[in-house]
């Protein structure tokens, strides 16, 4: 990369200055032409102030010549048809053609001055001509000087643009070796820095670069760094929630498996006497194994929430009626634990799940239930806006602390484990909640204080509004 800047950064200086040196030599070239054309003007006109046009003028052009010209200068005077009167190299004038089609000539008959520059047939030389109309009006004047084109100009203005292109040229070599270290240096620091992470954890550090560029680049990678920390400490956590999740659902699952692995062993070999006691030993059989696949429906439901595999069905779900129904299925459990619930809905509506929505109507309530003193009261109130369908669910019971608020919401979390043990509940019944509102990309949140009661106030889209490229978060 460095051969390769370097390079082309000497084929662009050489360009650069090839094309100044060209530039240059047209501009001073043109100047120079213009300086002698104004020079050979003034010459015409002393010239002019000179001759005495009522006498011979022959004579007095050559005195002039011999005088007062340039040794390889040459004058012409002429009249307004072309004919030549008088002239300093020509030796007989009677033989000079006729110059009226010349150029100069013509333009200095329309405009007083002209010039051209071409070989002249009587001297054999490339000459630039400059004519010019005399104050009388009757003749015209004409200088001619020998001309090279650019070759004269070419001659003297060639050493200046050597040695000017030369030092140039060293002065941007040292520069271009400059340039292409400062560009090259940070490219190499990154690269090295990068090379010293052998971890899987990049910690990049760079310093800040003169151009802006090098700066992106090493801040981009900073950023790329930290994402793939963040990732991994996502990929640490998941694994960290798994291992959590297995060890709680065996352990959740290993006692009613144990309860029921005992009774049957006591009534397969008749260790329980009479009908009441074998009665009640089946009955606690049933009651674990209601627990379950109670624990067991709970998960399955986690997982599809979190994985998205199944398809589901999306139709209007109105409020009233569905709240009516979690009601009804619930007040064998409210009675028993002698809670009043009660419902304030309006004739709200949500596009969802029928029964994600019941899920977790019921876990709300369900929970506000068991988690509250006998004689209290659970209220559910539902309103909409606009957007959103406004949920809220309070009970006055045991309320909530500070520090379990933040963890109500993870698998197998309990409260109060020894009352929630007794009312038959997994600790899956608020993760549930959660992962249903993250699914329609609702909210949730808690006002609690201990021994004053707890509100949950969900917030879900009306209509169905779901990413399903995002990771749903317990």
């Amino acid at each position: 990369m460095k051969r390769a800047i370097f390079t082309r950064f000497i084929i662009v200086l050489l360009f650069a200055l090839l094309l100044c040196s060209a530039v240059f030599y047209y501009v001073t070239g043109n100047h120079l032409l213009k300086t002698n054309i104004e020079t050979m003007g003034t010459i015409l006109r002393t010239v002019d102030y000179s001759l005495d046009y009522a006498q011979e003028l022959q004579p007095q052009i050559n005195r002039l010549g011999e005088n007062a010209l340039e040794k390889d200068s040459r004058v012409t005077v002429l009249d307004l048809t072309g004919k030549v009167y008088a002239d300093t190299e020509a030796p007989q004038i009677s033989l000079m053609e006729n110059h009226l089609e010349r150029e100069e000539i013509r333009e200095a008959i329309e405009t007083g001055t002209g010039y051209s520059t071409r070989r002249s047939s009587t001297l054999n030389k490339n000459l630039l001509y400059v004519a010019r109309l005399a104050d009388n009006g009757k003749y015209i004047l004409r200088i001619a000087v020998p001309f090279s084109a650019s070759s004269d100009y070419a001659r003297a203005l060639l050493p200046i643009l050597t040695a000017g292109v030369a030092v140039s040229f060293c002065v941007s070599m040292i520069l271009a070796v400059g340039i292409t270290k400062n560009i090259t240096r940070p490219l190499n620091e990154i690269a090295e820095e990068m090379k010293t992470q052998k971890t899987g954890r990049p910690d990049f550090h760079f310093c800040k670069y003169r151009y802006e560029e090098f700066n992106v680049i090493a801040d981009t990678t900073v950023a790329m760094a930290e994402d793939i920390n963040d990732y991994l400490d996502k990929l640490e956590f998941e694994k960290k929630v798994r291992q959590e999740f297995f060890s709680n659902a065996s352990h959740e699952l290993k006692t009613p498996i144990t309860s029921i692995q005992g009774y049957a062993e006591l009534l397969a070999n008749d260790l329980i006497p009479g009908r009441e006691g074998q009665k009640d030993a089946l009955g606690r059989i049933i009651r674990e194994a209601s627990n379950m696949t109670g624990l067991i429906n709970d998960i399955l439901m986690i997982s599809r929430l979190e994985t998205k595999e199944t398809q589901v069905d999306f139709s209007p779900v109105r409020m009233p009626v569905l709240l009516d129904d979690v009601v009804d299925s619930l007040s064998p459990l409210a009675k028993a634990c002698g809670i009043t619930v009660t419902v304030d809905c309006s004739q709200a509506s949500i596009f969802a799940n029928l029964q994600q929505i019941r899920e977790l109507m019921s876990n709300l309530i369900s929970n506000g239930i068991k988690y509250n003193h006998p004689g209290g009261s659970v209220r559910v109130r539902v309103r909409e806006d606009a957007c959103n369908l406004l949920i809220s669910v309070s009970d006055d019971g045991m309320g909530i602390s500070q520090e379990d608020q933040v963890r109500v919401f993870e698998r197998f979390y309990r409260v109060d484990k020894g009352r929630s043990k007794k009312m038959g509940g997994t600790g899956l019944g608020l993760s549930i909640v959660k992962h249903i509102v993250n699914f329609y990309n609702g909210t949730i949140r808690i006002e609690s204080e201990p021994g004053k009661g707890t509100t949950f106030l969900v917030t879900l889209p009306k209509e169905k509004s779901l990413n399903t490229t995002d990771e749903i978060r317990t």
